[in-house]
């Protein structure tokens, strides 16, 4: 349960390794574990904020943003639940879509499904 909100805090610190913000403070930390689940907040000085709730089941969701030495403003929102880790960012890299013709062939073989034979 924890080894998420571990890897999410790790990301957004990994943000500020190569400036002046490795001397940031942390301005706000709470953190609440029950029986039930877990709600942890993270914020600093250098704009980075963390996020996360987790459920007795070890479902968790959560989010976390920085600003990046360019300017820009990072921010990944997150699920981690039996179907695994989904985040979910525009900075995030998509996949290609699927070519037409391929999609075609998936309909097709989904339609005709092939017989089983059976050998003596």
């Amino acid at each position: 349960m924890f080894k998420f909100f571990l890897i999410a805090a790790l990301i957004a610190c990994a943000a500020a390794v190569d400036s002046d913000d490795v001397h940031a403070d942390a301005t706000l930390l709470k953190s609440d574990v029950r029986a039930d689940g877990f709600d942890s907040v993270l914020e600093t000085t250098n704009h980075i904020h963390q996020a996360a709730s987790g459920d007795e089941h070890g479902n968790i969701h959560g989010d976390f943003n920085w600003i990046s030495p360019e300017g820009e403003h990072i921010d990944i929102k997150y699920v981690a639940d039996e179907h695994g880790y989904q985040p979910v960012g525009a900075v995030l890299p998509t996949p290609h879509p699927i070519p037409e013709a391929i999609l075609k062939a998936i309909a097709y073989i989904n339609a005709h499904p092939q017989k089983e034979e059976y050998h003596h």
